[in-house]
């Protein structure tokens, strides 16, 4: 079949941007209330039933007949085993991968993630503790597509922390494993994997069955009945986030051949359909070349179909009045991935306070932030940006507060304490400080 792709041509000068522009950019999060219930019953069957319930949601869904959880539990020997089926390139590059987006979440828990303390004149001591999560669980997708990216850049952050037992859920669809997504989890020092999939596993990751443990947080990637389950188990268990559709945005001077950034917009529209890639350039001829390079490229792509869809449906490409106005749109986007396409990117970078990743310069394809650069690409989406961070080593670890008061801290202190505790009506709070004063 045929495709062509024109994404919706803006100009940041004409009367009716705003409203055209609030349009395009409008992506609605609701939940089909069919599947809200559907997940709901299926949440509710799993934690009463447990592992019964698992199996059976597995052979429904996943034509996957088991008698037992235990043919479901792939053990280290068969991730080890998918490792040495891989060729050696796809090897090599699961291992470079990994060493890469290991030194920088490394660098990460240096930077953030020690226990701290310190004393103060009085001799009273005062900081943060800083412990790993026992145990975690992570979500790979595995039906339209199979992503042995996510396994590191889930687990290996994980890891880095010092998270105790790292669980990995991955549904295996017609019983089909992916190699290289077990090969990843064998790279990345994951604990123990379960080809479970959908509503049902993230229940049995939240509430614990009699085979799978139950964990503290559960992280990854997966569909609406995913996104959905991961919201209702929200404070049972602790979850990275609720992600929507995938986003690039390209903030341009027309420095960068047109080739490169119409497949850097393809980059993301072959996600799916509903995935959004934006250019916002300051020159308009160098938005007709990256029109022209769409649909030259476009018909050579296997995804073509998917790619058009997106980019007519939900792409844009913005004629702005200059760098400094783009850079101000991009911050009201605040885009999961924005590269900054220009000769100068470092000009542009301080302008710009809102994004999941910044990609600084021509060369920086937000493709090498997915697989090898080091940074995470579990990003925020739909301008969660501007308050939310990417997957790191701080969302597996947790901070106790330390304090430790001296006799002589006790005495400046108490007064205080009990003063505002009087205020507040709590008189044994007031006491239990008092009972600690010298006297007088």
């Amino acid at each position: 079949m045929s495709s062509s792709a024109k994404p919706l041509r803006l100009s940041t000068a004409s009367p009716t941007f705003e409203a055209d522009f609030q349009a395009r950019l409008h992506w609605s999060a609701q939940t089909d209330a069919a599947i809200e219930q559907g997940v709901a019953d299926i949440l509710a069957d799993v934690q009463q039933r447990g592992d019964a319930a698992v199996l059976e949601y597995t052979a429904r869904w996943d034509q996957v007949q088991a008698a037992s959880m235990a043919q479901l539990e792939l053990t280290q020997d068969d991730l080890k085993a998918a490792f040495d089926t891989l060729p050696a390139a796809q090897r090599e590059a699961l291992q470079a991968a990994a060493v890469r987006v290991r030194s920088y979440h490394e660098a990460q828990r240096q930077a953030s993630g020690e226990s701290w303390s310190y004393r103060d004149a009085d001799g009273t001591l005062l900081g943060q503790k800083v412990t790993p999560l026992d145990r975690v669980g992570i979500y790979v997708p595995g039906g339209k597509a199979t992503y042995p990216s996510s396994v590191l850049m889930n687990a290996i952050p994980a890891h880095v922390a010092g998270v105790g037992e790292i669980i990995m859920v991955v549904p295996t669809p017609r019983g089909e494993k992916n190699a290289m997504v077990l090969a990843a989890a064998y790279v990345a020092g994951v604990t123990r994997v379960f080809t479970i999939g959908g509503a049902q596993a993230v229940a049995a990751l939240a509430y614990g069955t009699a085979t799978i443990p139950q964990v503290h947080k559960i992280t990854g990637p997966g569909n609406a009945y995913v996104a959905a389950a991961k919201r209702r188990v929200f404070g049972t268990v602790g979850i990275d986030m609720i992600a929507g559709p995938s986003e690039i945005l390209v903030l341009a001077d027309g420095s960068t051949p047109a080739d490169w950034v119409a497949m850097d917009l393809f980059s993301q529209a072959e996600h799916d359909e509903l995935a959004q890639s934006i250019l916002l350039c300051p020159d308009a001829a160098y938005i007709d070349a990256v029109q022209a390079a769409i649909d030259r490229l476009l018909p050579e792509m296997p995804r073509a179909d998917i790619i058009a869809k997106s980019l007519n449906d939900r792409g844009a490409l913005i004629l702005t009045r200059s760098m400094e106005e783009g850079c101000a749109i991009s911050n009201r986007i605040a885009p999961e991935h924005l590269e900054v396409s220009s000769r100068d990117p470092h000009r542009w970078e301080p302008l710009l306070k809102h994004a999941g990743a910044i990609f600084l310069g021509a060369y920086t394809s937000e493709s090498l932030g997915d697989y090898c650069a080091g940074p995470n690409h579990v990003l925020p989406t739909s301008g969660t940006a501007r308050f939310s961070s990417p997957l790191g080593v701080y969302d597996f670890q947790k901070r106790s507060s330390l304090i430790e008061v001296s006799e002589a801290g006790a005495q400046i202190l108490g007064k205080i304490a009990a003063e505002l505790a009087y205020g507040e009506g709590l008189q044994a709070h007031a006491r239990a400080a008092q009972m600690r004063l010298n006297p007088v």
